[in-house]
C-alpha cells in the first residue's frame, strides 16, 4: 500500500485543501484522492459513449453502459468527452452522467468529440474511461481563475505565459505525490498555443522527463469548460495522477492533411505500442480537432488506429483544441518528453 490515505473500496471519498484566508475570499484548492495502489492489485478499466440530443439522455446511458461494462469493480475515477452546445446543455450531460454514478469520481472537459473501439462521435456525444481496481489509484487537483480570458497570443503573449507557467505549477503542485506516479492527465481551458505555457508550468514540479498527456477543451466560445467532480469550470485546468504498478508508453504524430492524418495515426499507434514492454490494458489518445476536420470520412482515422491496436484493448480518444505529448515538430525542447501543440494525435499506452 502506498502512502495514500486508504479510503472506502466501493466509492472514493473527497479531500478538500482549503485555503486558510477563504473567509477572507481566497479560492478553494480542491483536490481528489482516491484508495492507494496495492503491487499486484487489480486493474480494470472500461470505455462507454452515448449519442442524443437530449444531453441528460446522453450522460445517464454512457453512464449506464459504463456502470455496466465496469461490472463488479465500481470507478473510482471517470474522465467525460462531451460535445454538445451550451452551458444549459453541458449542464445536463453532467446530470446525466452523475444520475449513475458518484459526481466526485467525474472529471474531464469539453471537446469536438470523442473516439472509441465502437466508432467515432461528433456533436451530440458522450464518452466516458472508467478506471477501477486496487492497483490503480487516481488523484486529482483543480486550478480554478487561470486569469487568461480574453488574452491573445498577438497581444499578450508575455502575460500569458507569466500566468499559465504559474497555472501549471499550481495545478502539478496540488497532486500528493508517491513513488508509484505512472502518468499526469491534464485538461484545460488552455488551447493551442497556450497549452505549450501551462505545461511549462507542470514541468517546473514534475520534471521534463515525467509522463504527462492530455488535451485542451472545446475553445469556440461557450464551450471552454472543464468538469472537476461533476461541476462545470471556464478559465480552469484539471491534472489527473494515474499511480500504481503499471508502465506507460507515449507517442505523438503531427499531419494536417487527409492521407497524413491517416497514415500518422497508424505511426503513432504503432511507436506507442511497440515501446509498451508490457501487456497493453488501455489506450488514450488525445486527438486534434483540426485533423478531424481534415478527414473525407471521420471513421478512416479510427479504422487506422484499430488497425495496429486491434479492436478489444479500451479506446479512450477525444478530439481536443491542443494536445499535450511528445511533440513530432523540430523545435521542440529536445529535453522534454511532452509538449503543447496543435496538430498532433498523441498516444498513450497502459501495460502491465
Amino acid at each position: 500500500m502506498s502512502g495514500r490515505t486508504h479510503l472506502a473500496k466501493m466509492f472514493p471519498i473527497l479531500s478538500l485543501l482549503i485555503c486558510p484566508a477563504l473567509l477572507s475570499g481566497c479560492a478553494v484548492n480542491e483536490t481528489y484522492i482516491s484508495s492507494g495502489a496495492e503491487k499486484g492489485g487489480s486493474i480494470t478499466t472500461g470505455v462507454a459513449s452515448a449519442n442524443n440530443t437530449d444531453a441528460f439522455e446522453a450522460g445517464r446511458r454512457a453512464a449506464a453502459a459504463l456502470r455496466e461494462k465496469m461490472g463488479q469493480r465500481p470507478p473510482h475515477a471517470v474522465v467525460l468527452a462531451e460535445c454538445f452546445e451550451g452551458r444549459a446543455q453541458k449542464k445536463q450531460v453532467l446530470k446525466g452522467v452523475c444520475s449513475v454514478l458518484p459526481k466526485e469520481i467525474v472529471f474531464g472537459f469539453s471537446t469536438y468529440g470523442s473516439f472509441a473501439q465502437e466508432g467515432c462521435l461528433d456533436l451530440d456525444s458522450v464518452s466516458l474511461l472508467g478506471i477501477a481496481g486496487d492497483g490503480i489509484a487516481t488523484s486529482a487537483a483543480l486550478q480554478r481563475d487561470l486569469g487568461i480570458a480574453g488574452l491573445t497570443i498577438e497581444d499578450d503573449e508575455a502575460e500569458l505565459l507569466r500566468r499559465l507557467r504559474t497555472g501549471g505549477s499550481g495545478l502539478a503542485a496540488k497532486i500528493p505525490r508517491s513513488d508509484d506516479d505512472r502518468l499526469m492527465v491534464i485538461m484545460a481551458d488552455a488551447h493551442s498555443p497556450k497549452n505549450q505555457f501551462l505545461l511549462e508550468g507542470a514541468q517546473q514540479v514534475m520534471g521534463k522527463d515525467f509522463p504527462i498527456t492530455g488535451g485542451s477543451a472545446n475553445k469556440n466560445a461557450g464551450q471552454t469548460f472543464v468538469y472537476f467532480q461533476g461541476r462545470m469550470y471556464t478559465d480552469s485546468a484539471i491534472a489527473l495522477m494515474l499511480s500504481g504498478d503499471f508502465e506507460v508508453s507515449l507517442a505523438g504524430r503531427q499531419a494536417k492533411e487527409n492521407a497524413k492524418v491517416i497514415s500518422s495515426a497508424a505511426d503513432g499507434a504503432d511507436e506507442a505500442l511497440k515501446n509498451m514492454k508490457a501487456k497493453p490494458f488501455s489506450v488514450l489518445a488525445f486527438n486534434c480537432a483540426g485533423r478531424q476536420g481534415k478527414l473525407d470520412n471521420i471513421e478512416d482515422e479510427l479504422n487506422a488506429i484499430q488497425g495496429v491496436i486491434g479492436n478489444d484493448i479500451p479506446l479512450f480518444g477525444a478530439y481536443c483544441a491542443g494536445e499535450i505529448g511528445p511533440a513530432d515538430i523540430a523545435e521542440k525542447d529536445p529535453a522534454a518528453l511532452s509538449s503543447g501543440v496543435g496538430w498532433h494525435v498523441m498516444f498513450t499506452v497502459l501495460g502491465r
